[in-house]
């Protein structure tokens, strides 16, 4: 373990540090309460000894402001001439875990040691349990979110930006404007080419959508099947336009083979663009988006149809 050895007779740490490595144990030691704080937030121990009677600051301050400090517990043992069972008990209610008096017992100090190491080993573990469980539900919440097809954001996760965009550009009256996009003739690209090529052209098309945002709180999602949405904020009608025409452009310049619909995959896109107010919702906005797209559909399909919802009076 390492431990700190906290006392403030030169001769006690020596004694101490002797005995403490030849247990194999491997020793920090300082001689006051103040620098035993310093050293536990620098060296992170697996155990403090601590003398009670100290200048500056004594044992039983230096142990409340440790465990004040800091929510990782780790044990303390006070060391003390002083045996009343009133000096044990204020020990305790400082926050030591165990009282030891001086001059310390060998055999005592090393059955405490292998007690306070098995219980270092525990808390090691459950720290990395600890870490190990955040990892995990670091992942399940991505897997929560995003598509796991195209890794995109899906419907969950558009659902919870949108609703946080449109509230905070009602806040500042910035406008908000959404993207709904269709590989066009999907369902006969797969009928011809199949489901794995079907799933191949959907991630293309997916990084190309991902590489054509760059804010951080633009959003790329999967909206349901070959249907796409983008979220765009602070984007008016113009640049909304420009983003769109953009990735028409890239997509057909992917060239995936497309026999019955022009000989390559294109997308029909449908762009919406409000200043939020109190009676818009995400509802409306992705309604608008999608009348664009319909309306893309209608005039041929490979090409922008754009709106723009003007705010309630």
């Amino acid at each position: 373990m390492n431990i700190l050895l906290v006392d403030d007779t030169m001769t006690m740490r020596i004694l101490m540090t002797a005995i403490l490595e030849d247990f194999g144990h491997q020793v920090i030691s300082c001689e006051n309460g103040e620098q035993a704080i310093e050293r536990y937030l620098a060296e992170r121990p697996d155990l403090i000894l601590m003398d009670v009677v100290m200048p500056v600051v004594d044992g039983y301050q230096a142990a409340r402001k440790i465990r004040a400090l800091d929510e990782d517990w780790v044990p303390i043992i006070f060391l003390s001439t002083r045996a009343e069972p009133a000096d044990v008990a204020s020990g305790i209610d400082a926050g030591g875990d165990d009282y030891l008096t001086k001059p310390v017992d060998e055999t005592i100090l090393r059955a405490k040691l292998v007690a306070m190491q098995r219980i270092a080993r525990m808390r090691h573990r459950l720290i990395e349990v600890s870490r190990e469980l955040e990892h995990a539900n670091s992942v399940l919440q991505r897997q929560a979110e995003v598509d796991g097809l195209t890794g995109l954001a899906n419907r969950r996760l558009l659902d919870r930006h949108l609703a946080k965009e449109i509230a905070r550009c009602t806040r500042t009256h910035s406008p908000l404007s959404v993207i709904m996009c269709d590989i066009d003739h999907f369902k006969a690209f797969n009928d011809h080419y199949g489901h794995i090529a079907g799933d191949t052209c959907l991630q293309k098309v997916s990084n190309m959508l991902t590489s054509i945002i760059s804010r951080s709180n633009d959003l790329a999602s999967r909206y349901g099947g070959e249907e796409f949405c983008i979220v765009l904020p602070d984007t008016n009608l113009e640049g909304v336009s420009h983003v769109a025409d953009r990735l028409r452009e890239r997509v057909e310049q992917l060239q995936i083979e497309h026999a019955v619909s022009g000989g390559h995959v294109t997308l029909s896109l449908g762009t919406c663009t409000s200043i939020p107010d109190q009676g818009c919702g995400a509802e409306q906005l992705l309604a608008c988006a999608d009348k664009a797209l319909y309306e893309a559909k209608q005039r041929g399909r490979n090409r922008v149809v754009s709106f723009e919802q003007k705010p309630q009076d």
